[in-house]
């Protein structure tokens, strides 16, 4: 798959196949779309072509509002190149560029930028000025400009019973089980290590504190959880605290990863942690005692998860 981050880079001489949106999560739903979309440009000797954009529209328009996504941009291009596409292009949106009315969107971009030959879409896509394009217009411009739409049908869509708003809210309320199994993988948190109060180790438990650069990745509900990453090639397990460590009298969120049979410093390591169970909320102990009581439990359980579970 060949990234290309802006449409004004993209050329090829076949005719392509385009699908255009968010895909956050790139969940179980949006990879049978793409499945779909893959097998036929194939068949057809065209190339596949997913088109989203970066920021999120909402970024740019809504700036006020709290914008939370399953994936960052990385994260979601990672995902992407596993489904056998031929290209994915992130354009810069702009304040200009969601001016661009519906049919210059069309023409200038779909027709002449990209040689569309199919354009695959979900039954309530909008684009162009103020969301005005729709289905129908899709349908009239592609008879104009000779390419063909093909509408996703609600069906499809109902019968995988999948959306991004559903796996937002089960990561939300702790049902990291519910939102992995609509994902088809393991929900991720990507993050560099940094330094942190170091009171892990002073009790036993040292911790990594994984800082988030995004503002716009959503951090689920706050809690223990099982995790496991990827440290030089090798497998590693462990249990992550989300929350503002309360018996300590925190004062801001943190993320720290307490991992299993390693001493090895961490410090500005890139971490990609992988949640696989979410083990209890997040408490406040009258002790430290009783933290560290509760963290060996948290540990048991964890490592009977690991034994059991997987």
């Amino acid at each position: 798959m060949k990234i290309i981050h802006s449409i004004s880079d993209f050329s090829s001489t076949k005719k392509t196949i385009v699908t255009i949106g968010t895909f956050d999560g790139v969940h179980i739903g949006h990879q049978k779309i793409i499945e779909k979309l893959v097998a036929v440009a194939k068949k057809e000797h065209k190339e596949s072509v997913l088109l989203t954009f970066f920021p999120h529209p909402r970024m740019v328009l809504q700036k006020d509002m709290k914008l939370e996504l399953i994936n960052t941009i990385d994260e979601r291009a990672k995902l992407l190149e596993k489904t056998g596409l031929d290209y994915l292009i992130i354009h810069p949106f702009t304040k200009e560029f969601s001016r661009l009315t519906a049919l210059d969107f069309v023409r200038n971009i779909l027709v002449n930028q990209l040689n569309i030959s199919r354009l695959v879409i979900g039954y309530d896509h909008h684009f162009g000025k103020n969301r005005e394009g729709n289905i129908e217009q899709l349908t009239e411009y592609s008879k104009l400009y000779d390419f063909e739409v093909n509408e996703i049908p609600v069906q499809d869509i109902d019968s995988v019973s999948v959306s991004s708003t559903k796996i937002r809210k089960a990561l939300a309320t702790g049902k990291l089980n519910t939102a992995n199994r609509y994902l088809g993988y393991q929900f991720v948190l990507n993050g560099t290590v940094v330094n942190g109060k170091q009171l892990g180790g002073t009790i036993g438990f040292p911790t990594a504190n994984i800082d988030i650069t995004e503002t716009y990745k959503l951090i689920p509900k706050t809690g223990v959880y099982v995790v496991k990453s990827s440290i030089n090639k090798k497998e590693v397990y462990g249990m992550m605290n989300i929350g503002n460590r309360p018996t300590v009298n925190g004062k801001h969120q943190t993320i720290e990863v307490h991992f299993f049979n390693f001493n090895n410093d961490l410090y500005d390591t890139k971490l990609t942690i992988e949640l696989l169970y979410f083990l209890r909320d997040e408490q406040k102990f009258d002790s430290i005692d009783t933290l560290v009581q509760q963290l060996k439990k948290d540990q048991e359980s964890s490592l009977d998860f690991i034994k059991n579970k997987l």
